[in-house]
């Protein structure tokens, strides 16, 4: 008589969607004793940097009118800094630097301020963006106006979430596209041409003499800020997509301990970027901005902490120095070895000056 082979039966398909539903078992929380400064650390970089840049820009002001005024006695001091507005002449200068050996002699502070960002950026993750930069700061105090005031930010769906984030990162690719495709004589041609020359008093007088256009741009902008996180930074900043694709490389990521974690969310409801850091071992996106909130709101001892190679804890005040010395180092190296200064003339600044207007954008492959 054959003997019959009961087979066993496949689970049922809707007790193994019990057993996924099923809540998990709490976890006791091991409550954090040390009290969290790494925002208040972050806020004061924020403030002394958003001084320096209006220091720079008060005084690169001053610099503008004296020579719009005549000229006429002791100039006042150009301030190097203001290069750090002119990112596409820093890229510039950085590729003709790296093809011909030798340090451009115009807006040579620009390349070695983007070049300084970047830096920061590899070894720091993108704190340039949520420690530094004055309108990354102004961004994220607006947000926060907006939730005082709402009690909420506005939430845009995922996939056009998706979609807009792309944005920066097309405008980046044309930029560098343009940069790429310049060769070391066509970016002295342009540096060296009037435009060129002139072009941070080109970028202050674009905000000194804004047109209906340009206030009405900007003001959406600002109202779009209100009612969405970073909408700036998050979906058109060129720049921040260039500093997100440098720390991708870095060696340092937020770091969840899944052991200790409580599974309460706090740190995924207080990330700008909105990441997913309640579900991730490692954030590794680059749109992590390393602010370090969700390691503020986080209730579990070493359960989340921004984390060097083999999980070594690295504390706000690491990174507030790591910044500091990068930023201070590479200023000062460009200063003693007097490369931080453009070489122009002050006759040339006193012709082209008063004339700013009429110096147009050249064109590509003309000088």
């Amino acid at each position: 008589m054959a003997t019959m082979q009961i087979q066993p039966s496949e689970p049922v398909p809707m007790l193994v969607e019990m057993v996924k539903a099923a809540p998990k078992p709490k976890k006791k929380l091991i409550r954090r004793l040390a009290s969290d400064y790494s925002q208040k650390l972050r806020q004061g970089v924020q403030v002394a940097f958003v001084l320096l840049n209006i220091a720079i820009g008060v005084q690169f002001y001053r610099f503008v009118r004296f020579y719009e005024n005549g000229g006429i006695g002791p100039a006042p001091s150009r301030p190097a800094g203001a290069e750090g507005y002119l990112p596409i002449a820093g890229l510039m200068n950085l590729k003709a630097t790296l093809l011909t050996r030798q340090i451009p002699r115009l807006h040579p502070a620009g390349m070695f301020l983007i070049v300084t960002f970047l830096t920061i950026s590899f070894v720091c993750r993108k704190t340039f963006c949520s420690w530094l930069c004055p309108v990354g700061t102004l961004s994220e105090y607006l947000w926060k106006l907006g939730r005082k005031l709402f009690r909420r930010s506005l939430l845009v769906p995922r996939k056009l979430d998706i979609g807009l984030r792309g944005l920066k990162y097309l405008l980046l690719a044309f930029f560098l596209w343009a940069v790429y495709s310049m060769s070391p004589r066509d970016i002295h041609a342009f540096l060296e041409s009037p435009y060129g020359l002139i072009a941070d008093v080109k970028m202050l007088n674009f905000f000194r003499f804004l047109g209906e256009t340009g206030l009405i741009v900007i003001g959406v902008l600002m109202l779009l800020s209100v009612a969405i996180q970073n909408f700036w930074c998050r979906y058109l900043c060129p720049y921040g997509a260039l500093m997100g694709l440098a720390s991708l490389f870095s060696p340092l990521h937020i770091t969840r301990n899944p052991e200790s974690c409580i599974d309460c969310a706090k740190c995924a409801r207080a990330c700008p970027s909105h990441l997913p850091v309640d579900q991730l071992i490692s954030i590794k996106s680059a749109e992590c901005t390393s602010c370090l909130e969700c390691v503020a709101v986080c209730p579990a001892e070493k359960t989340l902490f921004l984390a060097a190679p083999k999980k070594k804890i690295v504390p706000a005040w690491a990174v507030a120095a790591g910044i500091a010395v990068i930023f201070f180092g590479t200023v000062g190296y460009a200063k003693l070895t007097g490369r931080w200064n453009s070489n122009i003339s002050s006759e040339v600044y006193q012709y082209l000056i008063p004339h700013a207007d009429q110096a147009t954008h050249p064109m590509p492959g003309h000088e």
